[in-house]
């Protein structure tokens, strides 16, 4: 009987030390994080809002070879149009160039110059038809990606677009240096009005 009483005693024992121990809180010092040197990173482009997603904007590529002047659907193509406006703002597309000339079509606004470059956004297919000085996206294989950055103006009516490309544009001045637009002419700015 004396062991259970002395083994029943030293649990007890045991359970008030581990009780006592757990209920004793030990005040630590504060640690903290080293900031964030923010001097060190380039802050995104912030969203450019544009003011009615109905009105059209007016935009001015001015080229090597004279200015471009055309209206944005951001209707039709609201997000395409946003991202346009914010590279055009941050100067992105400042000294590319059109690197693909065909009979119907310049392409430009590739940051490699090669038609490789750019990222992905997702496709806005719309019910404007591409005409003479229609402004489109650049795609690859799948319908529903588009490229970020590369743009095109048609320089005869393309109907094989439709339905396929955002259509986010239009010439309304300047078709002729649409016309005269040669591959490595340079886009030296974009402005809207």
């Amino acid at each position: 009987m004396d062991k259970l009483f002395i083994v029943c005693a030293l649990i007890l024992l045991g359970l008030f030390g581990v009780f006592i121990i757990n209920t004793k809180t030990e005040v630590k010092p504060e640690t903290k994080t080293p900031a964030l040197n923010l001097s060190s990173i380039s802050p995104s482009p912030s969203p450019v809002i544009i003011n009615s997603m109905s009105e059209e904007e007016t935009v001015i590529i001015k080229t090597s070879k004279g200015n471009i002047e055309f209206t944005l659907y951001p209707k039709e193509a609201p997000s395409t149009v946003n991202n346009f406006i914010q590279k055009a703002k941050s100067g992105f597309y400042n000294n590319l160039i059109f690197h693909r000339v065909e009979d119907w079509v310049i392409q430009g606004g590739d940051p490699l110059g090669n038609g490789t470059g750019g990222g992905n956004m997702k496709t806005e297919l719309n019910n404007k038809p591409f005409v003479v000085g229609s402004l489109g996206v650049a795609r690859g294989q799948d319908i529903s990606v588009s490229n970020d950055s590369q743009f095109f103006f048609t320089k005869t009516d393309a109907s094989w677009l439709n339905g396929q490309y955002t259509n986010f544009g239009i010439v309304t001045n300047g078709i002729d240096v649409v016309n005269k637009i040669q591959i490595g002419d340079k886009i030296f700015g974009i402005t809207l009005q």
